[in-house]
């Protein structure tokens, strides 16, 4: 059945993911966790020196840190307070120029960033592509347009969750570093009244991320759902508004758009947790110290002391314990979630299914297979105990070729066009497209049929031309209508955008509406059954020669003695034999097709012109 034939459209399965959210949840943070640290080891052991060296740039902001609040309690106590305002100004020079390495500390961080997250991307991208040709190679229907989500959007989450991670972490370790030595040198006692707040606060939001986890990994796997049915849906509008099936479909996408509201408002929930978490961590430790201050002041603390202390509290480690728990809070959690798809193991390819008994080899070497199409050993027979009409056949069809192929009515050639476009199954023997069954392969990705009865629909012509690539741009549509001259036909029917009544066509215009499509698509294999039966000898070849210079594979089954002409190989079905030869040989292996070279225009037992 052709994509011309179709009237009635296959129920819409739910894709890969959509079948993932329906499956019971396991437990995400452990396993996902757990696979995500085994597959970033070896990462960064591969990169230790970018993280040495990101870490000798990062020693910068300890020092800055820890001089920041040590010189201000310093010029206090030694300075300002003790009647020496020069000391108190030497001070607080330190604590100022303290702070000019960060202009080349941040310049250093960044290039040593870039060493670490783009390989990172590069390499997410990598098998995000791997997985989906494992998934196609599970056959048709295990691909989904999710594949699309995890090699662009689903990457970017990564790639800027990896680096707001990686620069969060850097900028708490060294800053809390620099942060807690500091105090530690102004007054030991200091560290017992700001870690307690810390650590509760830094034990809440580690209890937050396994639910938060979860909530990510579910949010994640709707959001694929979706727009996997998206995509599938969008390339069957008309088959769905032709069949009735718009309540189904959209009952099914209310459903996940549902889902995927539904974990985003749990994943809301948890984010409010741990914004109380982010809050005890880094607004309490500051009003415990100013209550603790009577106690601490009587035990020694100086005044100088404790503002340095205040510093440390609200101007380094409030805003490094803040950023670490909002980036780890999103970015950081969807990280681990986007990166547990990401690591799962590319499922091998299933092996072929043979319907002979022999074994077909896969292409050898690195290059892309050289045939577009193959039949080998194929035969195929109308019903038990008839006369095969292909019988043992092998054919190759090279990639850009154009081959033609000719014989008398009921030869065959029909048939021959089903079996290379996979619409008719051979009773033995295998097709393959690429080196791979057809049985394997999506087939509107690969070839476009076209009958010699070719429907046009009730819409505008330009819904009609691009049927088949709905994402044309206008400038692709105008050059098919300038190549294949369309132009007059565009003119008459009042433009791209008029209706088009199919009655008030003529069977030539529509052959040229459906050559049209096939010029428009993408599939790099056409067969033409006697699809331009109803075009004159000069729009026929224009045609014909529109189609091969897109670097299409061409097949012709053809009407005219100058397809056949015009081919690099014609195939001959006689009705009792199959030859093939380029237009030079085969004069003299067929006296068939000497007798049709030699009186052109006309075909020997039939009525065609």
């Amino acid at each position: 059945m052709t994509v011309e034939q179709r009237t009635e459209a296959p129920p819409l399965a739910a894709p890969p993911a959509a079948r993932r959210a329906e499956r019971p949840e396991r437990d995400p943070w452990a396993g996902a966790l757990g696979r995500v640290l085994r597959e970033g080891r070896p990462f960064l052991r591969a990169r230790r020196g970018v993280v040495v060296r990101l870490a000798g740039w990062s020693a910068l902001e300890f020092g800055q840190t820890f001089l920041g609040g040590y010189g201000v309690a310093r010029a206090l106590d030694d300075g300002f307070l003790a009647g020496r305002p020069g000391v108190g100004l030497l001070w607080l020079l330190v604590a100022v120029a303290a702070t000019l390495p960060a202009g080349a500390a941040t310049r250093g961080v960044f290039g040593r960033l870039a060493d670490l997250v783009e390989p990172f991307r590069d390499g997410l991208v990598r098998r995000a592509v791997a997985r989906a040709l494992g998934d196609a190679l599970e056959g048709p229907g295990e691909a989904s347009s999710g594949a699309v989500s995890r090699v662009t959007h689903q990457s970017e989450i990564a790639r800027d969750g990896w680096a707001g991670t990686v620069l969060a972490l850097r900028s708490f370790v060294f800053t809390t570093a620099g942060a807690l030595a500091g105090m530690a040198a102004l007054e030991p006692r200091l560290l017992l009244v700001v870690l307690p707040p810390v650590a509760v606060g830094v034990a809440l939001f580690a209890a937050t991320l396994g639910p938060m986890a979860a909530r990510q990994h579910a949010y994640l796997t709707a959001d694929e759902a979706y727009a996997g049915y998206v995509g599938q849906t969008a390339s069957a509008l008309r088959d769905i508004a032709a069949t009735g099936a718009r309540d189904e479909v959209s009952a099914t996408a209310r459903d996940l758009t549902l889902r995927q509201a539904r974990a985003a408002r749990q994943l809301a929930r948890w984010s409010a947790v741990r914004i109380g978490a982010t809050a005890l961590c880094g607004r309490v430790p500051p009003v415990v110290l100013l209550f603790a201050a009577p106690w601490l002041l009587d035990h020694g603390l100086t005044g100088g002391a404790l503002v340095g202390a205040l510093t440390y509290l609200t101007q380094a480690l409030a805003p490094a314990v803040h950023a670490l728990m909002s980036v780890l809070g999103t970015a950081g959690g969807r990280l681990v979630v986007v990166l547990d798809r990401f690591t799962d193991p590319v499922p091998p390819p299933r092996p072929d299914p043979v319907p002979s008994a022999r074994a077909v080899p896969r292409p050898s070497g690195g290059g892309a297979p050289r045939h577009e199409a193959e039949l080998r050993g194929v035969t195929f027979a109308y019903g038990p105990g008839a006369r095969p009409v292909v019988d043992r056949l092998d054919l190759r069809v090279r990639r850009g070729e154009r081959v033609a192929v000719v014989g008398p009515s009921g030869a065959g050639k029909s048939t021959l066009a089903g079996l290379l476009a996979a619409v008719v199954a051979p009773d033995e023997g295998q097709v393959l497209w690429s080196g791979r069954p057809a049985a394997s392969v999506e087939a509107a990705s690969v070839r476009t049929l076209l009958p010699q009865r070719a429907f046009v629909f009730s819409a505008s012509l330009r819904d009609n031309l691009r049927y088949l690539r709905p994402g044309a741009t206008d400038r692709e549509i105008a050059e098919t209508v300038g190549v294949l001259g369309l132009g007059a036909l565009v003119d008459r029917v009042g433009g791209l955008d008029a209706p088009v009544a199919p009655g008030h066509l003529s069977r030539g215009e529509r052959q040229l509406v459906a050559l049209g499509r096939a010029h428009l698509s993408t599939a790099p294999l056409v067969l033409l059954d006697e699809a331009t039966s109803g075009l004159d000898p000069v729009t026929e070849a224009r045609v014909e020669d529109a189609l091969a210079d897109r670097a299409r594979t061409l097949v012709v089954i053809a009407h005219r003695p100058g397809s056949a002409r015009r081919a690099d190989r014609v195939v001959v079905m006689d009705g009792t034999h199959v030859v093939c030869g380029t237009p030079a040989e085969l004069p003299a292996l067929s006296p068939f097709y000497r007798e049709l070279t030699g009186v052109p225009g006309r075909w020997p037992g039939t009525g065609d012109r």
